[in-house]
């Protein structure tokens, strides 16, 4: 195939040579296609951030996460060695169609755009856009699936006052726990560094207490919390600390490295995944496209975990 591979392959688990630095972007390269028949993971930008409290522009995050990715689509998965296309059939399935114009929309539109992804067995990884995407992606989600277990990773709880109406990327999380699409019994927010009145029955792993206990702690608490329980990954790019993710609209110093991320990510492996969301990324706020960089990387992680429990064969090199 002569180049722009993203619209002109005719499969989900085709490989084709592009330019680095040209071509048709698309997450990972992928096919850009509606058709889900044989699709295992679809991946789906939400490019709205009219409910931000801070800093502007994570509507650009999906086209700048894409861009990001082009490398990740050239070699074999690190650490695992495997080729991701030989046990994941994925296209990128572009946008969803929001209306900013008319606020009300946008949740309704987000579920049902989700829902037709879902409700087809093929499992989204959604790019953000602003985190409010998150609650009707779990509406979408729980009514597949039931109550989700929730690994949120974040510098804020997203628990603040809330109000039916109120469209707010600052209060969805406690919206999903009241409406129960949440079960917080079985559900861990990791990387927090705001201060909220109530946990609402969450277990909260702070950014000081990973760092002195390590990732290796957080991960064992999720497992513990989430069992068997149908998981959702939910993950704030500023989560990250500013100097590993500038580009996000409200910076908290003190956050996680980009490296302890990836291997919370990897962590997962054996769950029961059924969704991610990767919101915040802002790129008029970044830097040499380090935070969209951080993004790409932990949304492909994510589909390596879904690649090994699918049975890729691992072959890696060098000591783990």
């Amino acid at each position: 195939m002569d180049g722009d591979g993203a619209f002109r392959a005719t499969g989900a688990r085709e490989h084709w040579t592009e330019m680095t630095y040209g071509g048709a972007l698309s997450f990972l390269r992928r096919r850009y296609s509606r058709e889900l028949d044989g699709v295992d993971v679809a991946v789906m930008g939400f490019p709205y951030d009219a409910s931000v409290t801070y800093r502007p522009g994570c509507r650009l995050g999906p086209r700048a996460i894409r861009a990001a990715s082009v490398q990740l689509a050239e070699l074999r998965a690190f650490p695992w060695g495997f080729d991701l296309l030989e046990s994941l059939a994925i296209v990128d399935r572009g946008d969803a169609l929001l209306d900013p114009h008319h606020p009300e929309s946008v949740a309704p539109a987000i579920e049902a755009a989700a829902t037709a992804v879902i409700r087809s067995g093929t499992k989204l990884l959604s790019l953000g856009g602003d985190h409010f995407i998150a609650w009707p992606l779990l509406r979408a989600h729980a009514a597949v699936h039931g109550p989700l277990a929730l690994v949120q990773v974040d510098a804020h709880g997203d628990l603040w006052p809330d109000d039916p109406g109120r469209i707010d990327h600052g209060t969805m999380m406690g919206r999903a726990i009241r409406e129960g699409i949440v079960d917080p019994s079985r559900s861990t927010q990791v990387g927090i560094r705001t201060y909220h009145d109530d946990p609402m029955g969450l277990e909260i792993l702070t950014a000081p207490w990973i760092h002195r206990n390590g990732i290796a702690a957080a991960i064992e608490v999720i497992r513990a919390r989430a069992g068997d329980a149908p998981l959702y990954l939910s993950f704030d790019i500023d989560g990250l600390d500013p100097a590993f993710a500038p580009g996000t609209g409200t910076p908290v110093p003190g956050g996680l490295a980009s490296w302890q991320a990836l291997e919370l990510v990897r962590g997962l492996a054996g769950l029961n995944l059924v969704g991610m969301d990767l919101v915040e990324v802002s790129p008029p706020f970044d830097h040499a496209e380090i935070t969209a960089l951080a993004a790409a990387h932990l949304a492909h992680d994510w589909l390596c975990v879904l690649a090994a429990e699918a049975g890729a064969v691992q072959a890696p090199v060098g000591r783990l």
